[in-house]
């Protein structure tokens, strides 16, 4: 995940620039194949599957934090100190966000048309326990490609909102699941990415009354139509997951991920 924002530390010995909370989850993908293990996991860093469910599991390796794929849909993830990590379990690819057309449509009445439609569409669930003391980040996170898009739709954060980033744009609000969410769009440039270095954006919602809540559910559906409303378009789906993030934070998580 690469942050809505880079806070440049002129005394600090890093090169380029010092990342902020949201930038976990591009260094994971940029990671892959390279794991960092010296946080002590039972899982080693990186994507897979496990039990029928794609999952992500990544550390800068600072601190401490261990993930564990549970059955199913479950995985679980404590952490604590001063490191960056992020793991969570989903699909490769993720929603579907247009209808595909077939031969026979003009057969078909609008009705069945809306049903395709959201035959393609996946409502996401969560249940467990989710807690965090200080910066965290509980989001349904993916990739679309063609166009190259990051996308978050955060039901929780912890003491730093993203909307508080420097260059991101406002793009309106969508209500869903009994949530009302902000939308934010923010250009990243020659950042890493699923594909390598590009140019892309960043689309966000981000629930205005953040809070975890065991039983949530996220119909991603309704997040796609209102970014695409505002003239934020995806493209073909890469990997979607339910993603917990840490940020020199403390905290501990049991989710497990599931579909209507």
């Amino acid at each position: 995940m690469v942050s809505f924002k880079y806070i440049a530390v002129a005394s600090c010995a890093v090169v380029g620039v010092f990342s902020s909370p949201l930038e976990v989850f591009k260094r994971m993908k940029d990671s892959v194949g390279t794991p960092v293990d010296s946080a002590s996991s039972s899982t080693p860093t990186g994507t897979g599957t496990s039990n029928g469910y794609f999952y992500s599991w990544w550390t800068d390796g600072s601190g401490t934090g261990n993930y564990n794929n549970g059955a199913a849909g479950e995985y679980s993830l404590t952490w604590g100190g001063n490191g960056n990590l992020v793991g969570g379990k989903g699909w490769q690819p993720g929603s579907l966000n247009r209808y595909i057309r077939t031969p026979y449509d003009d057969l078909l009445s609008l009705t069945t048309k809306r049903a395709n439609k959201c035959s393609t569409c996946r409502t996401i669930t969560y249940n467990g326990t989710f807690n965090c003391n200080g910066n965290c980040y509980f989001s349904v996170y993916g990739w679309s490609k063609n166009p190259l898009v990051e996308y978050y739709i955060m039901e929780y954060f912890g003491s730093y909102s993203p909307e508080s980033a420097g260059g991101v744009q406002k793009k309106g609000t969508v209500t869903s699941d009994g949530k009302t969410y902000d939308i934010f769009q923010h250009q990243q440039n020659n950042q890493p990415s699923i594909i390598g270095t590009a140019t892309f954006q960043q689309y966000v919602s981000v629930n205005k009354s953040p809070k975890f809540v065991s039983g949530g559910q996220v119909t991603v559906q309704n997040h796609f139509n209102a970014w695409a409303a505002a003239g934020m378009k995806l493209g073909t789906m890469d990997y979607q997951i339910v993603a917990t993030e840490g940020y020199h934070s403390s905290g501990s998580a049991d989710i497990t991920v599931g579909q209507l």
